[in-house]
């Protein structure tokens, strides 16, 4: 990049940058270098933003973090509204067709990067304890519109859909899980604790 050239939004560039390599070539790819190199930056840009890479990936998982709130936003909308079972197919094939399972590993592939995160993050796993969070509110609502069981765990519910979800989706160079599948799971899991019809 020639010298005294502004990058625009150059925070959400590098992470944009880092998002294509992760789900390109997966965590053992992304250096600051393949960063850069994908942003089409110089490296010093990087660290001219953050104190270090690992630094640079905290922010990251925790920008797409943030990027959940209006995903929970719309599936507790959906409340009340379609099937239940199809509701949260379509939520976690979201989920987990985005970033998500990429970051995962990522943040099982890297020591310090979980460090970093136990600062801000004490407990779980960012972007999954947002989605298990997520589905917690959404079964929370249709419960209290009667389309969901008054006794239902959403608070077990919600995790058992979470793992479940990315065990389906967690081989990042398989084909996607077919709809049908997901919603097979989603069924397993919730079909005790429904009072509509499933589809």
């Amino acid at each position: 990049m020639p010298t005294g050239v502004a990058l625009r939004d150059v925070r959400e560039q590098l992470f944009d940058a880092a998002e294509r390599i992760l789900l390109r070539d997966g965590p053992s790819a992304l250096t600051s270098r393949a960063v850069t190199i994908e942003a089409g930056c110089a490296k010093g840009v990087l660290h001219r933003h953050f104190a270090d890479f690992d630094a640079f990936l905290a922010e990251l998982v925790l920008d797409r973090a943030d990027r959940m709130a209006g995903q929970a936003a719309a599936l507790r909308d959906s409340a009340g509204t379609g099937a239940v079972v199809g509701n949260l197919t379509g939520a976690l094939t979201g989920l987990f067709e985005s970033v998500a399972v990429a970051i995962v590993a990522l943040i099982t592939f890297r020591d310090e990067l979980r460090a970093r995160l136990r600062e801000t993050w004490p407990v779980g796993v960012p972007i999954l304890t947002d989605a298990a969070t997520m589905i917690a509110a959404y079964l929370a609502a249709e419960r209290e519109l009667g389309r969901v069981a008054a006794d239902a765990e959403v608070d077990a519910l919600a995790p058992t859909l979470i793992g479940a979800g990315h065990l389906l989706f967690a081989d990042r160079k398989g084909v996607p899980p077919e709809p049908e599948t997901v919603e097979k799971v989603v069924t397993t899991v919730i079909g005790g604790a429904l009072r509509e019809p499933s589809s």
